[in-house]
């Protein structure tokens, strides 16, 4: 079989790991070719792709981000493929294609689908608000970071008697706050599924004052916003993809936070640093296995799905629940994490 793969949306630790479990797997299993496609589905329409084999994906598997790159698109040139789909799969002699990407790429990979593409998902995210899988790989890595980032700002707060506002990825769903701030030790935790009050927070601050306590760490998702006439708060306006372009939620809250404490408040928005660098050894295993299992789902002829996690087993799922709701944080894990504060 000739199998294409491509990486799309925002770069992730454990996609190369995908990448040379698919190349390992097509190759060295059943005998196939592989070519990656570059910079996502823009190689994909622009005809920019390569050959990949044993000695490309050499030495990848620790690598952050991707070596076939990646790119947003806006849909309306994807319906060029989904429009012409059995000319772009004769073009390139293709069995089949292996997207890897987020929410935006999987609905692009059912577009392509539901025009007849031979597709079957990878999802991938460090937001891990994909629906149809219990983890993405690149979580893990991310919530690594920010955990040791608020370790170590923890010791610089407490030495110059701040509060340190840090603000971490999480778009729509708050996992990475909750988790890096719990297994931080943050003393506040804010999400976007549960607008918060500042007037909480100052509180909370102050009692710590009074108890001698004279710092304090807020980890704080992008997405999170405070409770309507909390503080001044404007939402972002929607970019050329249909994201939300948030207006820096980590910036105002310590602007405002210092206001009303009369105590140095300083915002480290950890921002890009979350996606880059070497993966955990849990990302490059769960990468390593959706890769496997998405080369078995091509051979089966399982298209129209994506590999997913539940429990400890790999198992497939359609597309479509991929990309019907975000996998957002529930009520009783924030009350978990309440209970630590």
């Amino acid at each position: 079989m000739r199998i294409g793969v491509l990486t799309a949306g925002g770069d992730c630790p454990g996609l190369n790991a995908v990448i040379r479990s698919v190349v390992h797997r097509a190759l060295v299993g059943h005998g196939d070719e592989v070519i990656g496609f570059e910079d996502g589905f823009k190689g994909l329409l622009d005809g920019h792709y390569r050959a990949l084999d044993i000695n490309s994906v050499s030495g990848i598997l620790a690598r952050g981000g991707t070596i076939l790159g990646s790119a947003r698109m806006e849909r309306a040139r994807l319906r060029e493929v989904t429009d012409n789909c059995a000319a772009f799969q004769e073009r390139y002699r293709l069995d089949a294609l292996i997207p890897i990407g987020g929410e935006g790429t999987l609905t692009a990979a059912r577009m392509l689908s539901d025009a007849g593409f031979p597709v079957v998902g990878v999802p991938k995210t460090i937001d891990n608000d994909i629906s149809a899988t219990d983890r993405t790989f690149g979580f893990d890595t991310a919530v690594m970071v920010a955990t040791e980032a608020i370790d170590r700002l923890k010791t610089t707060a407490e030495s110059h008697q701040r509060v340190m506002v840090v603000e971490v990825m999480g778009r729509h769903a708050g996992w990475i706050a909750l988790e890096s701030g719990m297994a931080g030790g943050a003393h506040g935790i804010c999400l976007p599924e549960r607008p918060f009050e500042v007037d909480a927070l100052v509180k909370m601050v102050e009692e710590r004052f009074s108890r001698g306590k004279k710092f304090a760490v807020i980890c704080v998702a992008e997405g999170a916003h405070p409770a309507e006439g909390s503080m001044p708060y404007e939402k972002g306006e929607i970019d050329q993809y249909g994201h939300e372009r948030f207006a820096g939620i980590g910036n105002r809250l310590a602007v405002e936070l210092e206001r009303r404490l009369g105590t140095e408040a300083r915002p480290v928005i950890l921002g890009h640093v979350q996606r880059g660098g070497t993966p955990t050894a849990y990302d490059r295993v769960l990468a390593t296995r959706f890769g496997w299992h998405a080369v078995e789902a091509v051979h089966r002829g399982d298209f129209g799905n994506m590999t997913a996690l539940r429990g400890t087993d790999i198992v497939m799922a359609p597309l479509a629940s991929a990309i019907t709701e975000l996998k957002t944080v529930p009520a009783n894990r924030m009350d978990e994490a309440e209970s630590v504060f």
